[in-house]
């Protein structure tokens, strides 16, 4: 073990009866990237800020940089740099304002100051942005900067809690290429995330629930105790192929991940062609099965869909869940929500109003301007009733403006929209009464029950009371919050706050439901039972349009469409937008040190674009047999080569090079 730099021993946090942290064991060593995961409640982000000396712990003993953070707090702030989830910016200065601001906070010489602030903003994006008002930024944008904010020092030791949620994947690949030059600065970086390809990228993680480390082990390890097969199977149509995957003899756990499915099945007991077979003799259209390596996402569904459901949405209480010993190696199968048949889900004269036959959403040379500034440029587009339709795109590319234009919250500037049949201009207070929104930030009371919020809504929307009764049970019920339906709001963990807020945006049986990044920030298995929930309300007939920087989640959607600088710049499904991703053969590539291979990979005759992807490289090459000078490459630069193999491409590696060929055109322009 590499000298500690961050020391807990026996941390403990309580709030109330409720113990946040208990008993948290904790060491990282100097130079080393270290991860948090766990679900939503588990206890990472106090256990952060007991770390760094914001809250007091009520018993236990931490050390940050050799400096006792309870009796000499003000070493330990001076050593540190810490960026929350709820992020300190100025809304009254610009963004190059707030980088000075922080500069001359925290002491940055002044000939380094110019210089950091240039490359920070490069980093973020936020270059033409520079004299823009914090407060009129996107919300993924003040994100940006307040990681540019974080970083304007270089800390001896960097806390991040969750910094890139929110934040598209071509900033969390630039981001992450700034962590890794701190790290070989000798920064000691510890960092809480919901992405476990991030996590894959630490050098070692720890499985946090319940206040408490229940495994702690590098990436690698942690995958290595998971026993069996796993098989990924891209099968269409997907939901009928899962539901026959789960009756195949020798299947032991199934898990959705994007437009693939992950078989875990025991040795020996089925294989590939098997799998196939099977499926087409259950109707399946297409099938393609492989074998590959369990992900940390393949780990931590596992151990945490394991465990019986708990208010918190965690592992049993006494940490016995996530036992590598006492719990089963192999995935286990995350069984929907149990939804009863609805009790008719809209009926004549409720508030979603009469339906028309025409596209549930249509847009024709839609243009807002802000001043001088185009946010959304000429864009036009139309959305099928019932279909389930994704708005990609980076932060700040015009996603949630278009957004609130369609709902009638933002007037265009030009051009035309209907949603529901109806004018965005002339109908937009008519509008509000056929739509449901929900944005990433629940907009519920917390001193009111879960029933409460429901009843609250339902007022608002004008739902009749006789109907109200009906439409509670139904939400109680689709979101398995009966159990709950006396329990205050606060009390809730994100998961299950993130369950209500849907129910309350669908308490008036809208014809479109608006959904605005709702995932952000939740663990992976409170985002696939969202989903889940999302399905059942399509089911209904319902229009869902929905914005997210989950690229698995975007494989969900029946069509996505995508925005950069204001403009669509891909319009199709999932699988045609893949299909077009034609400039070359992409290449998985396996390989450490990462930063140093990426770097090496750039240089090579016939690589067009790198980018780094879980814990290896995605290349994209002018063809096949590039890979062999490619491999060569790498090794004469001193990078251990695990293996280089032929992929399809994903939906993310589909973004990165959208947004990359827009730059260089711009540049090239």
């Amino acid at each position: 073990m590499m000298e500690p730099m961050i020391a807990a021993r026996g941390l403990r946090k309580s709030w109330g009866a409720a113990a946040a942290v208990d008993g948290l064991d904790l060491e990282v060593g100097r130079g080393e990237i270290f991860g948090l995961v766990g679900p939503d409640g588990a206890g990472k982000t106090t256990a952060i800020r007991l770390l760094c000396g914001i809250l007091d712990a009520d018993s236990g003993e931490a050390a940050v940089a050799g400096f006792d953070v309870r009796r000499e707090p003000e070493a330990v702030k001076k050593r540190i740099g810490y960026m929350s989830q709820r992020f300190s910016l100025y809304g009254d200065l610009t963004v190059g304002e707030n980088l000075r601001f922080f500069s001359h906070l925290f002491h940055v010489p002044r000939e380094e100051r110019r210089r950091k602030q240039d490359e920070l903003l490069e980093f973020a994006r936020l270059g033409p942005y520079r004299d823009r008002l914090a407060q009129n930024l996107s919300g993924g944008m003040k994100q940006k900067l307040a990681l540019a904010c974080t970083l304007i020092h270089t800390p001896e030791v960097l806390f991040l809690d969750e910094p890139t949620t929110g934040v598209d994947p071509v900033s969390r690949r630039d981001f992450w290429k700034i962590l890794y030059e701190l790290l070989r600065g000798g920064v000691t970086i510890l960092v809480s995330t919901p992405y476990m390809d991030e996590a894959e990228r630490c050098g070692r993680v720890a499985l946090v629930d319940r206040g408490r480390v229940h495994l702690c082990d590098t990436p690698e390890a942690l995958k290595g105790r998971m026993r069996g097969v796993l098989l990924e199977v891209a099968a269409s149509p997907q939901r009928p192929a899962r539901e026959a995957l789960a009756r195949l003899p020798g299947v032991s756990g199934i898990q959705v991940f994007g437009d693939r499915l992950h078989l875990w099945v025991r040795e020996a007991a089925v294989d590939e062609a098997a799998v196939c077979a099977y499926l087409a003799s259950h109707g399946s259209t297409a099938c393609e099965a492989r074998r590959v390596a369990p992900g940390l996402e393949d780990v931590f569904v596992s151990l945490l869909s394991a465990a019986p459901e708990t208010k918190d949405n965690g592992p049993s209480a006494d940490g016995s869940g996530v036992s590598a010993e006492d719990r089963p190696a192999a995935v286990l199968e995350v069984a929907p929500v149990p939804v009863p048949e609805p009790e008719g889900w809209r009926e004549a004269g409720a508030p979603g109003g009469a339906r028309n036959d025409g596209p549930a959403v249509e847009v024709e040379n839609l243009v807002k301007r802000f001043g001088d500034f185009t946010a959304v440029d000429g864009v036009s587009f139309s959305v099928p009733r019932g279909e389930i339709f994704g708005f990609l795109g980076p932060n700040g590319a015009g996603k949630s403006t278009t957004i609130r234009m369609l709902c009638g919250i933002l007037t265009p500037t030009a051009g035309r929209g209907a949603v529901a049949g109806l004018d965005i201009v002339r109908q937009s207070e008519a509008i509000k009464t056929r739509i449901g929104y929900m944005s990433q930030r629940f907009s519920l009371y917390d001193d009111l029950t879960v029933a409460e919020n429901i009843e609250f809504y339902a007022g608002i929307y004008g739902v009749e009371p006789r109907r109200l009764a009906q439409r509670r049970r139904w939400i109680l019920a689709m979101a398995n919050l009966e159990e709950r339906a006396g329990s205050l709001t606060r009390e809730l963990s994100v998961g299950w706050k993130q369950r209500l807020a849907l129910g309350c945006a669908v308490v008036h049986e809208p014809q479109i439901l608006f959904l605005d990044e709702p995932t952000s920030g939740v663990d992976p298995l409170s985002r696939r039972n969202f989903w889940d929930l999302i399905y059942t309300v399509a089911g209904e007939g319902v229009t869902v349009f929905v914005t997210t920087h989950y690229m698995d989640e975007a494989e969900h959607c029946d069509r996505l469409g995508m925005i950069y600088g204001g403009r669509l710049v891909a319009l199709g499904s999932p699988r045609e937008l893949k299909e077009g991703l034609s400039e070359g053969t992409l290449l998985e590539v396996s390989a450490a040190p990462l930063m140093q291979a990426l770097a090496a990979a750039g240089e090579v005759p016939g690589v067009r674009e790198v980018a780094v992807f879980g814990s290896g490289l995605h290349v994209i090459v002018a063809g096949a047999e590039v890979a062999v000078s490619l491999r060569a490459a790498l090794e004469s630069a001193g990078v251990r080569v695990g293996g280089i193999a032929p992929i399809r491409p994903t939906l993310e590696d589909v973004f990165v090079s959208l947004v990359e060929r827009a730059d260089r055109a711009a540049v090239g322009a």
